[in-house]
C-alpha cells in the first residue's frame, strides 16, 4: 500500500469538529492531487483565533491584522511543478511541504459575508494554502493571481463545492 499524506491537525479553539478536521484532510489531498503530487506529503495545520493569527502575522511577516489563512512553505517550489523525491525527508519519507494557520473566526465571518456554507469557505481556505505551499502566489493581479484562481476553482469543483 502506497504511504498517505501525513496531515496533522491541531485546533486551539472550540467548534472544530471532527467533520471540519475529515474536509481539512480531504481538501488538502484533493488539491495535491489536482497538482499531480503523487510523493507522500506532509502539512501541519494549525486552526485557531483571530488573536492567535494576528499575532503570528506580525511576528513573520510584519503585518500587525489577523487575516484568514497564513501558509509558510517548507520548500521553495515553482507553480505547477510537483515536489521530486529528492525533496523528500530521508527519515521519513515524506516531503515536507510546510505550515498552515486558518482561522476559525474568519471562516466563519467570511461565509456570512460571501453567502455561503462554513464547509465551502474552509475548503477553498485550505486550497489557497495548499497553493501557496506549492508554490503558487497572487502577488499581481494579473497573470499570478488568474493562474492561482483557476487552479483553485478547479479543486473546488472536484470537492463539489464549486460557485453555485
Amino acid at each position: 500500500m502506497a504511504k498517505r499524506h501525513y496531515i496533522p491537525i491541531t485546533a486551539d479553539v472550540e467548534g472544530v469538529s471532527d467533520n471540519a478536521k475529515a474536509l481539512i484532510r480531504k481538501t488538502i489531498r484533493t488539491a495535491l492531487e489536482a497538482e499531480g503530487v503523487t510523493l507522500p506529503c506532509e502539512i501541519d495545520v494549525l486552526v485557531t483565533n483571530d488573536r492567535s493569527i494576528k499575532k503570528v502575522n506580525k511576528e513573520q511577516r510584519k503585518v500587525d491584522s489577523a487575516t484568514d489563512v497564513l501558509s509558510f512553505p517548507a520548500l521553495e517550489l515553482r507553480p505547477g511543478v510537483p515536489p521530486a523525491p529528492s525533496d523528500a525527508d530521508p527519515g521519513t519519507g515524506l516531503v515536507p511541504l510546510g505550515d498552515m494557520i486558518l482561522s476559525w473566526e474568519r471562516v466563519a465571518a467570511q461565509a456570512k459575508e460571501y453567502g455561503h456554507s462554513r464547509s465551502r469557505e474552509l475548503a477553498y481556505l485550505v486550497t489557497h494554502s495548499v497553493l501557496h505551499l506549492l508554490g503558487y502566489d497572487h502577488l499581481d493581479e494579473g497573470p499570478q493571481k488568474a493562474l492561482m484562481r483557476a487552479h483553485e476553482e478547479a479543486v473546488m469543483e472536484a470537492l463539489g463545492l464549486g460557485e453555485k
